[in-house]
């Protein structure tokens, strides 16, 4: 248990902020709770699914534990849950790319700057003692995790894969000395009714050019011929270069296979390959459940489960989010991405889509911005990774 600090009120009595490494399932229970609890009444927030939480803090259900540590803690201030955060050394990225760093994830607290101090300087000493030279985040165990605290946009509906935060998250870290890392900028799409001549002759152009094709798969596809490696395999060779990315492991593809794939609408899926079969580009989607995920309110039962089912396959919202883009290095800058929309739009104007929501994508990142032109988009969130550099 570590002490924080003290200070007394008016009548003498001894108040402290005290932090707990969570060491029991009812503490992670409390841990997981905590983040619904403060944002209860918030109508931008989406909670996540407690149950995806359990699996994602178990080293026994979360393939990323292969070449993580981590721990999680609770703050207390008079008996009160006021905060949490997950330390995290992630050992595969921090060889990749050649750091001594511990993250902070799942940071939560009250608008207290002695609970955030002290709940991020219990991180710093977790780190120190393992041999780590500064501390960045949010981030995740990996780059599938939710990563970067919203610094604008808090008007803005939150999807499954962010994080929501209030606006004074980030005043108390550059308070506490705390500078920017990286930052990721996050776009609204709008469907257009009809793609642009252009747009459609220039993608023409480069399936001809490159000798590429459109592949649609089928559910009886997918073992067959292995997509799911397949797509995780060039996910990994795309996303490479990006900042804190680590190589997923088999077992970690393995998981996001038997977790996603089967949820996954296959019309909201695109594949690019060359005239050899290889796949060199994909594109995933799928219907936004951040409304159903609020209804649901981070719980399968008793009814979390039906919501969620109405806005995968029944009552779809207007809105669809775009998980994943992926495009192999050597095709980055020949327009392949276009390739993707090219057979998408005309999908999503079939669902009846109106707007897409794009994941986070780093600010300094153009060739994945100039991805969208084949929509009108607005960037209307920023969020950012903080680091801090430790003192001797």
């Amino acid at each position: 248990m570590y002490l924080y600090s003290l200070k007394f009120h008016s009548k003498n009595e001894l108040m402290a902020i005290i932090i707990k490494k969570v060491s029991s399932p009812k503490e992670l229970k409390t841990f997981i709770r905590f983040n619904y609890e403060l944002y209860k009444n918030n109508p931008y927030s989406v909670p996540d699914l407690y149950d995806d939480m359990l699996n994602t803090f178990s080293p026994q259900k979360n393939a990323a534990f292969e070449f993580c540590e981590a721990d999680y803690f609770l703050a207390y201030k008079d008996n009160k849950v006021v905060g949490r955060v997950a330390a995290i050394i992630n050992r595969r990225a921090n060889e990749t790319w050649n750091k001594k760093e511990v993250r902070f994830g799942w940071i939560d607290f009250t608008d207290d700057l002695e609970v955030s101090s002290a709940l991020l300087k219990q991180v710093e000493e977790w780190g120190k003692e393992r041999g780590m030279e500064a501390m960045v985040g949010p981030l995740g165990f990996t780059d599938m995790d939710a990563e970067g605290m919203l610094i604008e946009g808090y008007d803005q509906l939150s999807t499954m894969s962010t994080i929501y935060n209030y606006p004074y998250y980030p005043k108390h870290l550059e308070q506490l000395g705390f500078e920017k890392e990286a930052d990721w900028v996050e776009f609204k799409l709008t469907v257009p009714d009809k793609l642009p001549d252009k747009f459609v002759r220039i993608s023409e152009i480069i399936l001809q050019k490159y000798k590429l094709k459109i592949k649609k798969i089928k559910r009886s596809e997918i073992k067959k011929g292995n997509y799911g490696q397949k797509i995780f395999d060039l996910i990994n060779e795309a996303y490479a270069p990006l900042y804190g990315y680590s190589q997923m492991t088999q077992g970690q593809i393995d998981q996001y296979i038997k977790m996603y794939l089967p949820l996954i609408d296959l019309r909201m899926v695109s594949l690019v390959e060359d005239e050899a079969g290889n796949l060199v580009a994909a594109g995933i989607s799928m219907p936004s459940l951040s409304r159903a995920l609020q209804k649901a309110k981070g719980k399968m039962l008793p009814f979390g489960w039906w919501h969620l089912l109405k806005a995968l396959f029944f009552k779809k919202a207007d809105v669809l989010d775009l998980l994943l883009v992926g495009v192999k290095p050597e095709y980055q800058s020949k327009g392949v991405n276009a390739l993707l929309f090219y057979d998408l739009v005309p999908v999503y104007q079939q669902m009846g889509f109106k707007y897409g929501e794009s994941n986070p994508e780093l600010e300094e990142n153009k060739k994945v911005q100039a991805q969208w032109s084949a929509f009108e988009a607005v960037q209307h969130k920023r969020r950012r990774a903080y680091k801090k550099t430790f003192q001797d």
